[in-house]
Order: C-alpha cells, then structure tokens, then sequence
C-alpha cells in the first residue's frame, strides 16, 4: 500500500508539473513569509533561556495569575506562555527542550503538550480571521475565545482528571535542573536548533501542500466539487488551507483549529521525537479539543457567519 501511495504521487508529480510546482511553492512561501520571521527569533531566545536557566524568572510576572489555575512550577508556566503567545509549535518544541533538561517531570510535560501548542494569535488575527471575512469587533472576541478559550480550558480539565497523562510515579514535580551553559555556547546551541527546526518545518508544509495534488486530481476526475478539495487541503497543511478556502469554508477552518491538520501533527511529532512524549495521546487531546471547537463555532453559528 506505501508503494503504491509513492509510486502514484511520483506519477501525479510528472503527470501534472505545473500543478505540483504550484502547491509546492504555495507551502514555500507560506514557510516563508510567515514561518521563519515569526518563529525563528523567538526559537533562538527561547532556546537561549532555557539553557541559560532563566525560563522560570522569566515566567514569574504571570505566574500569580496561571498558577492557582493550572497548580504547576514556573517553568511550566512558561511553556504555557511560549504555547499561546509564540505560535505553533513552540509550546511542543519548549515543552521537549525543558523535559530533556529535566526541568519538567513527564507528567507536567504530557499535560502541557496536551493543551499549549497552538497556532500564534499574530497569524490567527492578521492573516486567518481576514481571510476568511471575520473583522468585526465581536466576531474576533467570539473567535478568540473559541480559539484560546477552549485550550485553557481544557488543560483545568486535564489537571484536575489526570486523563491519559502518565503516572506521577517515578518522576519529581520539581525535577533538578541541568546546570545552566555558557552564553556563547547557549546562542551558538540556541541558533542550530532554531534553524534546523525552522527547516524541517518548512519541509513539511512544503511536502503536505504538495500532497494536495493527490485530492486535486482525483475530486476533478471523480466529478467532485470544489469544497471537498477545499476541506482536504485543510486537512493536509492548514495554513495553505486557509489561503485557498478564503471565505468559503469559515465554519470548517475554524473548527479545524485546534488540531491544525496532518502537517502541525507531523511537526509536533518531529518536535517531540527525541522525547518518550505520546504523539498519540497529543492527537488524542487535540482532536477532543477540535470536537469541542466544532460545537462551540455550531452553537455561536447565528452571531459569525
């Protein structure tokens, strides 16, 4: 079946050149333009704190607010606040590094996964609710409740439930710390890891909008319609999604959210690889979170679209 699935999106690719060339520079330019100025600074300083131990002073302004709330250290805190506010997928790329500095116990780091790695509100106000046709004032406050709301939320829920989170057993809430590196060293470590993750990212998006050829041909042959190719490339790579959905499919693009299709799954799991984290339990956690994204846009559906 894998050789089969190749040897077709080999024969697609030379079937249809242009077709291909174009979903393929579409994810380049998305990378581009929005990935890499976005992220990549606050990978290089992120990656400076952390070996540089200074996340948990770094977290303490907001930490009497999110602590009563989530009863968790501050460097936990601090990926919460990297998860919301840098854009997807620092919170899973911060949750990994503090985990592999044992800075975070496996539990901790399970539960933050779970709710913290979500898309960046910089992209999600200026590039995904214009596109879609949602400006107005309570539009944007609805949309971002459903958007940030719902992940908070749910992390109370987790805290509190424990639901597929691993067993404290064996593992320390307050884990000791690796001894913090040498600033040089920090910004030299720091950088590679920011550029080689920032890379494979854009490999991604580029390989998951090039996947779009497959629905493209196949929906146009089958006598498809236009949406259901739409709903596929969202599916795929959302943020290429989005770009082509504009205001068709508001509804589906918000839902969709949440889990962020099969490339932020593919992302999340690179991020996390050399880690014992669940990718399953992550899918897991984020397609309840999608379910209850879908609801809530469904019940709001009167004051949106």
């Amino acid at each position: 079946m894998k050789l089969f699935f190749f040897l077709a999106l080999f024969f697609l690719i030379l079937r249809y050149p242009r077709l291909s060339v174009g979903y393929a520079a579409a994810g380049l330019h998305s990378w581009f333009e929005c990935m890499v100025p976005a992220l990549l600074p606050f990978m290089i300083l992120s990656g400076i704190m952390i070996r540089q131990n200074l996340t948990a002073r770094f977290a303490k302004v907001l930490s009497p607010v999110l602590k009563p709330l989530y009863r968790m250290d501050d460097n936990c805190i601090y990926c919460i606040l990297l998860g919301f506010f840098c854009g997807f997928p620092m919170g899973a790329k911060t949750v990994a590094e503090l985990y592999g500095r044992k800075q975070l116990s496996k539990r901790d780091s399970s539960l933050l996964l779970a709710f913290c790695n979500n898309i960046g509100p910089v992209y999600f106000l200026n590039f995904l609710l214009p596109a879609i046709g949602l400006q107005k004032p309570v539009q944007i406050a609805l949309c971002l409740f459903g958007m940030y709301g719902i992940p908070l939320l749910y992390g109370i829920f987790l805290r509190c439930s424990g639901f597929l989170l691993p067993e404290e057993n064996g593992f320390s809430t307050k884990c000791p710390a690796a001894p913090a590196q040498p600033f040089l060293e920090s910004l030299d470590d720091a950088m590679q890891s920011g550029i080689s993750a920032v890379t494979t990212l854009g490999g991604y998006m580029i390989l998951f909008n090039l996947l779009n050829l497959i629905p493209h041909v196949f929906l146009q042959a089958a006598g498809g319609s236009e949406k259901a190719a739409l709903l596929m490339g969202c599916l795929l790579e959302i943020t290429g999604g989005v770009a082509r959905c504009g205001t068709k499919l508001p509804f589906f693009v918000l839902g969709m959210m949440p889990l962020g299709g099969l490339s932020c799954i593919a992302q999340t799991a690179s991020m996390i690889k050399d880690t014992d984290l669940s990718i399953k339990a992550y899918v897991i956690h984020k397609s309840i979170q999608t379910v209850c994204s879908f609801g809530y846009y469904f019940l709001l559906r009167s004051f949106l679209f």
